[in-house]
């Protein structure tokens, strides 16, 4: 299996998993808490049949990736992304990320600029700054990650079941959008990644980008759903697209959190043009 040696954790290299598949124009797609990079299962036969090469990879500590109890912070994950992309001698390639994997697009290209990079999107994304302050009153309040962190402390498996009720929101899409074997796979998912870097992950949602984003020069699709629970979308979605300037801005109506999969059609008809 592929992998990248991105550090050490005393005894044993630290290796992320990557899968490369298609070819023509290459696109990296970054998956979100707490999945791997099958999340993006339906974009990558859209883009792969739309002519690209499609990479995708697990985060630290998820997947098949190593699970070290440190580097859970969004300079190791950006730097992460770029030791990937480097050792693929990836030039002029896409990038999308969804959740989390928006904040690594945020971090990598305020940190590292894009001379690698030809097209972003950031879809239900967490930048630019979640928590709740005077200046960002739309965010969420600190002893909300608390409790989250708490839970998953204190349960893991019991609390990813009641995760998956708002990531997807099950109560308007169980049965039409999703299936209960789609939910299953996606706790197994979360239940199988490290316990040590599920938790440590939480702290990093409210991770202030809003210095990266303006640094942002080449052209970005922001992507969310109307009816996010996990991420609002006023909170992240419309600040993000206020912080790029000239970046292209789609609310897909009635989405979730989980639109990847529950609208995937409408995020395919969005995403795949831009990045063609």
């Amino acid at each position: 299996m592929p992998y990248v040696t991105v550090g050490k954790e005393n005894s044993a290299p630290i290796e992320i998993y990557y899968e490369d598949h298609g070819s023509g124009q290459p696109v990296v797609l970054i998956h979100g808490f707490p999945l791997n990079g099958r999340a993006w299962e339906r974009q990558e036969r859209a883009l792969i049949a739309a002519g690209h090469r499609v990479i995708t990879y697990d985060r630290r500590g998820f997947g098949k990736s190593g699970r070290p109890v440190t580097g859970y912070d969004y300079d190791t994950f950006a730097a992460d992304l770029d030791k990937l992309v480097t050792a693929l001698d990836l030039r002029g390639f896409d990038v999308a990320g969804h959740s989390m994997g928006g904040g690594e697009i945020a971090r990598y290209l305020g940190s590292y600029g894009s001379d690698r990079v030809r097209r972003a999107a950031i879809i239900s994304g967490i930048p630019p700054y979640l928590l709740k302050t005077d200046e960002t009153p739309q965010g969420v309040p600190q002893e909300v990650f608390d409790q989250i962190a708490g839970a998953l402390t204190a349960d893991r498996f019991a609390y990813f079941t009641e995760w998956n009720k708002n990531f997807f929101n099950l109560d308007q899409t169980l049965g039409s959008r999703i299936s209960e074997e789609v939910v299953t796979d996606a706790w197994n998912t979360a239940v199988s990644a490290s316990a040590a870097g599920t938790i440590a992950c939480v702290a990093t949602w409210h991770t202030d980008f809003r210095a990266d984003l303006p640094k942002i020069e080449i052209p970005v699709l922001v992507m969310h759903g109307t009816a996010d629970r996990i991420l609002p979308i006023d909170a992240c979605g419309a600040r993000t697209h206020e912080l790029i300037a000239g970046s292209e801005y789609v609310a897909i109506d009635g989405a979730g959190h989980g639109l990847c999969w529950t609208h995937a059609e409408e995020v395919n008809a969005h995403l795949v043009p831009f990045l063609s």
